[in-house]
């Protein structure tokens, strides 16, 4: 159990998945205007990259004893697409406001990188089912914290501070993601994976 836990920490802080791979950048600085649309969007990956990556390690096990794991990408995929499918019909049916607030994001998160790679790291990892589960728990949470961090960040520019007009928008943004990735450097050697 150590190591999972070891492995949860390692990825929601010394290999964040937004902040050291830097992957999923564009729905990360897109839904970033506000914290509430930040926190919604990061539930929304931590649910779907934990529940697609519980469901990819045994399909990707099937098709590794059947001796297909070339197709395991189009597999991967799929489930992703299904997944969200099923995400945003339940919003839609449930939570309409945070649906509504989506908006274009959501099916978005079908194509987000992020979802993705999480599926791709188990298999070259060689990780087993738990390590998986933690490893894609941990890395939606390092990416839930990262775009609640730089929401946070830019609501209190937005409030707070006299941008120059060249660093406006997004611009800005890329420097605050490049400032807290500076500081999650420091992390490093707290826990591997």
């Amino acid at each position: 159990m150590g190591n999972v836990l070891e492995l949860i920490i390692a990825s929601i802080l010394n290999h964040n998945i937004a902040l050291v791979y830097i992957l999923g950048m564009c729905p990360l600085i897109a839904i970033s205007t506000n914290i509430k649309n930040a926190k919604g969007m990061g539930i929304a990956v931590v649910f779907v990259v934990t529940i697609t990556a519980m469901i990819n390690w045994p399909i990707y096990q099937l098709l590794q004893n059947t001796g297909t794991t070339n197709l395991s990408l189009l597999v991967f995929i799929i489930t992703i697409a299904a997944t969200v499918q099923f995400l945003e019909m339940f919003l839609e049916k449930f939570i309409p406001k945070l649906y509504n607030a989506f908006g274009i994001f959501l099916p978005l998160i079908t194509v987000n990188c992020v979802v993705l790679a999480i599926s791709l790291f188990f298999v070259n990892r060689d990780y087993n089912f738990v390590q998986t589960t933690g490893f894609a728990f941990g890395s939606s949470v390092g990416w839930l914290l990262a775009i609640v961090l730089v929401a946070g960040i830019r609501e209190k520019m937005a409030k707070n501070s006299d941008i120059p007009r060249g660093l406006r928008g997004k611009a800005i943004v890329f420097i605050v993601l490049g400032i807290i990735a500076l500081a999650f450097i420091g992390f490093t050697g707290l826990a591997n994976i």
